[in-house]
């Protein structure tokens, strides 16, 4: 019954953010700050879901330095839960299919992100390349989600080397954006589906002592155990609740 009531809110909600957004979008095209506006736009839709939604960002963060921001990549959800975490002058890197998708599409172009197309490899990397000039011109931060799709309850799938040779050329530090698990969370008949945390780890520079394998093989072991941290403290939050 309360699935009957939640999916059409959602739905009235979600057009009405996409508005919303896409004309602060056309108002200001590429703005530094548009991924930043939308992320919390779209967070506000998680109250609809029953979902709490906590970020928790390191205190070394500095919103005056570049970073490259490394996350898990769980479900459709993604967009109202970790992109929360997307601070002011952050652009994502995501697939160039995107921008065909109506409203949507033309908001996450607006956005000045940053379209790879996967089918041609030799593309992808001159756009990372472009993501790396990005960085060094405009002192931008650059989001990216190393598994480089949804792993929807399979765990965390292994990580792509994209995103560690870009920090690694542009001698940025990453920072590792971590979410609780999110998969089976949402039981649309039931009105509270708990608390999702979002921890955004202290910058950490890729230094010479590891290869670009190495720092892959490393951060995406340090998600995992941090994921498992992190659901252990969602599990402890939600029984007081």
């Amino acid at each position: 019954m309360l699935a009957l009531i939640r999916l059409p809110v959602l739905l009235i909600s979600f057009i009405l953010i996409n508005l919303v957004v896409f004309v602060v979008c056309i108002c200001r095209p590429f703005h530094r700050n548009n991924v930043h506006f939308a992320g919390s736009a779209y967070a506000m839709l998680a109250p609809i879901l029953g979902l709490k939604v906590v970020v928790r960002p390191s205190p070394a963060i500095d919103l005056n330095q570049a970073y490259v921001y490394v996350a898990n990549h769980q479900n459709t959800y993604d967009i109202i839960t970790i992109c929360k975490a997307a601070l002011p002058g952050v652009v994502t890197v995501g697939k160039k299919s995107l921008k065909w998708i109506p409203i949507f599409g033309q908001i996450y172009w607006l956005s000045g992100n940053i379209m790879i197309d996967r089918k041609n490899s030799g593309r992808a990397r001159d756009t990372l390349a472009q993501a790396g000039k990005k960085i060094q011109q405009r002192r931008t931060s650059v989001w990216v989600f190393p598994e480089g799709t949804r792993s929807n309850g399979r765990g965390m799938l292994p990580f792509k080397s994209g995103a560690f040779r870009l920090a690694k050329t542009v001698n940025e530090p990453v920072v590792m954006v971590t979410a609780s698990n999110l998969h089976k969370k949402v039981n649309w008949n039931r009105w509270n589906n708990g608390v999702v945390l979002i921890e955004m780890s202290a910058p950490e520079p890729l230094t010479e002592d590891k290869n670009i394998k190495q720092w892959t093989d490393y951060f995406y072991q340090q998600m995992k155990e941090k994921q498992v941290e992190l659901d252990r403290q969602v599990a402890e939050m939600e029984k007081k609740r």
